[in-house]
């Protein structure tokens, strides 16, 4: 009998103020993509990030900060090139990359620190 795939469905929520990103630093694992509606690059992998991380790591929150509209948030988080993409885990950062790299590459970096904050 034919299996039918489960679908998850993930999401990617805009943040608006360092107090969101905080709120969700403390709740468990959150991977933040700081971009800009003008950074074409920015506005390209957007979708991409959404789907591998829901392939590969569906539990993990996402959330996306439009530097151009939060300018403070970007330097708070010492984010001056786009795009730039963290990755927190129980409220610490664990894997951060900004302006050229692979997704691919980012998925392995994310991979071996995310399982063993999981197993903990």
């Amino acid at each position: 009998m034919h299996q039918a795939k489960r679908q998850i469905i993930v999401t990617m929520q805009t943040i608006h103020t360092d107090h969101q990103i905080a709120q969700l630093k403390s709740e468990a694992a959150v991977l933040v993509l700081f971009g800009g509606a003008h950074c074409g690059v920015c506005q390209a992998i957007k979708p991409q990030v959404v789907r591998l991380m829901g392939q590969h790591f569906p539990d993990i929150t996402l959330a996306y900060v439009d530097c151009e509209q939060s300018p403070a948030i970007c330097a708070q988080h010492q984010v001056f090139s786009l795009p730039a993409m963290k990755l927190y885990l129980g409220g610490q950062l664990c894997v951060e990359v900004a302006r050229s790299f692979s997704l691919q590459e980012f998925m392995s970096l994310i991979d071996r620190p995310y399982h063993l904050w999981k197993a903990a």
